[in-house]
């Protein structure tokens, strides 16, 4: 008769549980995995296989029990790890949502606003246009499957029940101060040319006071912003990769910073 042990049991389940916390909290946060479009059973029934899969590549898992009540605050720990680094390349495409918004609002589209599921309130359509351009160059350069590495490196980094240090969290304020110098920088070769349009368009109202700017302004201004912006998406797929590989590198950076052994990170 086949007999497991309680201690057999528990190691068991902590090599499954602790890394599947870890995973869920990712998919929580991380672009593409936390779309609303895809169902809660979905996503948990994706973790649990490929936590499944990751179980051989993994180091060993800490003799902790899982149902006990420090095992339940080491996955808590790990959710929340989890959850970091999803969110550190969530930044990459909030920067492009306010370049979005920053093009939008110079072509005069800042009242076209339509809701979004996603995030669960309106938002301006240029910017999910470029939202939905950066995702579908994230998977096509496999970005999601470079998440799931970062993933499974992480256990290296930043192993299980070895601690959090605090003061690795205000790493993640100081990355999202620069969403808005990203996206400022990534919108500004369009918002040049739209100044450009709008001096001449009032350098024009001045000499010639007969015209109505409300009239002519907007439709040139809309012309010369969808001309400008086809030119700059044929250059935005390299630029995209540049800071979807900043953001992967930013992911080492935040566990060695949250480890408590400094130095013990790195890529």
């Amino acid at each position: 008769m086949l007999s497991v042990a309680s201690a057999q049991l528990d190691a068991w389940l902590a090599a499954l549980m602790f890394p599947l916390a870890r995973l869920l909290g990712l998919m929580m946060a991380a672009p593409v995995f936390s779309n609303r479009g895809m169902p809660v059973r979905i996503r948990l029934a994706a973790g649990l296989g490929i936590a499944v899969a990751l179980l051989p590549a993994l180091p060993p898992m800490p003799a902790i029990a899982p149902g006990s009540g420090l095992g339940l605050a080491v996955m808590g720990e790990q959710i929340f790890i989890g959850a970091a680094i999803g969110f550190v390349v969530r930044l990459v495409f909030a920067a492009i949502d306010v370049a979005g918004s920053f093009i939008g609002m110079q072509m005069g589209l800042s009242f076209a606003l339509f809701f979004d599921p996603n995030s669960g309130g309106q938002s301006a359509v240029l910017a999910d246009f470029m939202s939905l351009v950066a995702t579908l160059l994230f998977l096509a350069l496999d970005g999601h499957l470079i998440m799931i590495d970062l993933l499974a490196r992480s256990f290296e980094w930043l192993p299980v029940g070895a601690g959090i240090d605090g003061d690795g969290w205000s790493l993640i304020p100081r990355a999202g101060a620069a969403i808005f110098s990203t996206g400022f920088l990534l919108a500004l070769p369009l918002l040049a040319v739209l100044l450009v349009t709008n001096t001449a368009l009032g350098i024009l109202t001045r000499a010639a006071p007969q015209l109505n700017l409300f009239a002519i302004g907007f439709p040139v201004t809309m012309t010369v912003g969808f001309f400008a912006l086809v030119l700059l998406m044929s250059n935005f797929g390299p630029v995209a990769q540049s800071l979807f590989e900043r953001g992967f590198d930013a992911v080492p950076a935040l566990l060695e910073a949250l480890s408590p052994a400094k130095g013990g990170g790195g890529r």
